[in-house]
């Protein structure tokens, strides 16, 4: 089967595409042809080494498709079923195995490209709203990354939990997507300190929460829109990781919260990943929530996605196809 590998850590041209064996599924895993797999930041910070890997290292963490064998351990999916999962390494590739205890089953109503772009994005937000910070109606939350894939199903899920949310964004083009995801604010931040808009909007008070991906570049001035008691969830890094940081300055600031939040902690039992999962594609099956995924590349161009998403060409979700 085809996959892409990286052999040493780099830039986007470090991924290959190789011939590797196609995987068996251990007792308690299954087998499941791709047809779809997500490209997200994670990737990235693999492929860079920011975070480790044993190399040769397959890329990639979320995907959907079919399952063609079970282990003989497995009961809760069949030879046939249409599957998703998200948080297992090595999907950038035509096959991969997969425990069958982080699997969930796609609604018929679902195409796997649809799955496959929802399923971390999807997750993340559904976490980051209900559950780090609990958003309740009336709260105004700022999302940075307005247009960016959790930017958009972020909003969406804060305006159904009745909150005034601001978005952040550098283009007009990425504005308007934002505007449509529900947001009624949007910060142009290459015209203006993000933080100087957010205290006239909010006529000084600041906002209680500010879902931040960026990381390096926006981390201070985030901090300085929040109101006393806020907090700052910092989920991403796409611009660099934030540098070390004293932590009396929350008291200093109005006795502030950090959290650096992951997936895999919000879905660990297999009760939250089941209840992530069919809340995020009922809402989709349903048309409640809306995804953008535009921007597909055949499996062989992986190099081309990663080089789209870091320079900021994309928005929506980013799909690799088998």
């Amino acid at each position: 089967m085809k996959a892409i590998q990286m052999f040493e850590t780099g830039g986007p041209e470090v991924l290959r595409l190789v011939d590797v064996p196609v995987p068996a599924p251990g007792p308690k895993e299954a087998l499941i042809k791709i047809e779809a797999c997500g490209v997200n930041f994670i990737d990235t910070y693999f492929r860079e080494g920011r975070y480790p890997a044993p190399l040769p290292y397959t890329l990639g963490q979320e995907a959907a498709g079919i399952v063609e064998e079970v282990g003989s351990e497995v009961t809760t999916v069949k030879v046939g079923d249409k599957v998703a999962w998200c948080g297992v390494p090595g999907t950038y590739a035509e096959y991969a195995v997969a425990p069958a205890d982080r699997l969930v089953h796609v609604p018929d109503g679902l195409s796997s490209q649809q799955a496959a772009a929802a399923m971390l994005q999807g997750m993340t937000a559904h976490y980051l709203a209900q559950t780090t910070y609990v958003i309740h109606a009336g709260d105004t939350v700022l999302v940075h990354a307005g247009a960016g894939g959790v930017g958009l199903l972020l909003t969406q899920m804060a305006k159904r939990l009745g909150a005034w949310v601001i978005t952040t964004v550098s283009t007009e083009e990425k504005a308007e997507l934002s505007r449509a995801a529900g947001a009624d604010e949007v910060i142009f931040y290459n015209q203006e300190p993000f933080e100087v808009a957010v205290r006239r909007i909010t006529e000084g008070v600041g906002v209680p929460v500010v879902y931040d991906s960026v990381g390096k570049t926006t981390f201070e001035q985030s901090l300085k829109c929040l109101a006393p008691l806020g907090m700052m969830v910092l989920y991403g890094a796409s611009s660099g990781a934030v540098p070390p940081f004293d932590l009396i300055r929350l008291s200093q600031m109005g006795s502030l919260f950090v959290t650096r939040p992951t997936l895999k902690d919000y879905i660990g039992p297999r009760k939250y990943l089941e209840w992530r999962a069919a809340d995020v594609l009922g809402w989709i099956d349903e048309g409640a929530l809306k995804l953008r995924m535009e921007y597909s590349y055949p499996l062989a161009d992986a190099a081309e996605a990663h080089r789209a998403l870091e320079g900021r060409k994309t928005t929506g979700k980013v799909l690799l196809i088998p």
